[in-house]
């Protein structure tokens, strides 16, 4: 029986996703052959490649003057590759720092380049974002780097940061695809696949096209932006399996409304959960009520000795991964756009009868 898998990552899929890719998995395309099997050089598999490219084009309306990549080495491999091609190494960059991953990128990015943290959460334990009027990017930086949505902690930004000049490099990899958002206000964004794309192993990169063909000397050719784009992103063999599990997420989307509807149903999920958490006079949300995420909720329970019990109870109910991250603790639901409303309704009822037995 399928239950209702709140993952943070690898996350769920949507249904009809998963029944065609079992459906085509021994005979795909009456080929007589899995897609995993198909040359990635074939006629057909580089019609797939092509069409995932053209409906996420068409989902985000990516302007003409971007190249988007799909690579491999998750978004971690982001960390390395940006610096790389975005900078030199006397060159300053900025990010701001709104919890773990934002940590992890500008410890990458230190390796490179000089780092100027233009904003840090750490007196809000990472439970908020920045006043939009408070950043100042550094005039000249090669780039300003953020995490709109920090999976782990729940924060989200509100708002996409003004750079000016400067261009703007997002962390999408909990985000992407959840509501519209105008691609040509950054200059960079990418994102691992495993939480609104398809499974693990696949990173997307969305680049203008005047930010690649600078990657410092000695880059290797599979982080460069310009080898890849030049080779269609296959420079080397690329994730076949990962691209043909997005196209399909991709054809869902579109058949679901586009963005505009997947983003009006994540808001009433997120709303409702959070109502209900902040109602019930015993669960709380770690996170300002003004910085927190569609898609990972965190919360927390007055007796931390029961969330072991929380997510058991829940888990045989059939609601799945619900524990929070290790490094913070609490519960965690993830409620990206492959979960349904059903999902979220199917959450809050069994928070109220925990609340009715142990609160």
């Amino acid at each position: 029986m399928r239950v209702f898998n709140f993952a943070a990552g690898p996350a769920t899929l949507p249904l009809p996703v998963l029944e065609q890719a079992r459906d085509e998995m021994l005979d795909w395309q009456g080929s007589g052959m899995s897609v995993m099997e198909v040359s990635h050089r074939s006629k057909a598999f580089v019609a797939v490649a092509q069409q995932a490219e053209q409906d996420l084009r068409d989902l985000l309306s990516i302007p003409s003057n971007y190249k988007v990549l799909f690579l491999q080495g998750g978004a971690t491999g982001q960390f390395t590759a940006i610096p790389l091609n975005l900078a030199g190494a006397e060159a300053t960059v900025d990010y701001v720092n709104t919890g773990a991953w934002s940590k992890k990128a500008i410890g990458e990015a230190k390796r490179f380049c000089k780092v100027n943290v233009i904003a840090d959460e750490a007196a809000s334990n990472y439970s908020t974002v920045p006043a939009a009027a408070s950043l100042r990017p550094t005039p000249g930086a090669a780039y300003l780097h953020y995490t709109p949505n920090e999976t782990i902690g729940g924060v989200e930004f509100p708002y996409v940061p003004a750079a000016g000049d400067v261009p703007l490099v997002a962390d999408m990899s909990s985000n992407i695809l959840s509501r519209p958002i105008d691609v040509s206000r950054f200059g960079l964004i990418y994102a691992g696949a495993q939480k609104n794309i398809g499974p693990s192993g696949l990173v997307l990169v969305i680049v203008r096209d005047d930010l690649i063909g600078k990657a410092r000397a000695g880059t290797p050719p599979i982080w460069d932006y310009e080898a890849m784009a030049n080779e269609g992103s296959m420079l080397n063999t690329p994730p076949t399996f990962g691209i043909y599990m997005a196209g399909l997420v991709f054809a869902w989307l579109k058949r679901e409304g586009g963005l505009v509807a997947i983003g009006e149903r994540n808001r009433r999920k997120a709303e409702m959960l959070y109502a209900a958490i902040d109602s019930s006079g015993y669960y709380k949300s770690p996170v300002a009520a003004n910085s927190r995420s569609w898609m990972n909720v965190p919360f927390t329970i007055p007796k931390p000795e029961l969330e072991k019990t929380f997510c058991a109870e829940a888990a045989k109910a059939g609601l799945a991964n619900l524990e929070g991250h290790r490094s913070v603790g609490g519960m965690r639901a993830s409620i990206y756009n492959a979960m349904p409303l059903a999902g979220v309704e199917a959450l809050i009822r069994f928070m109220g009868e925990f609340q009715r037995r142990h609160g």
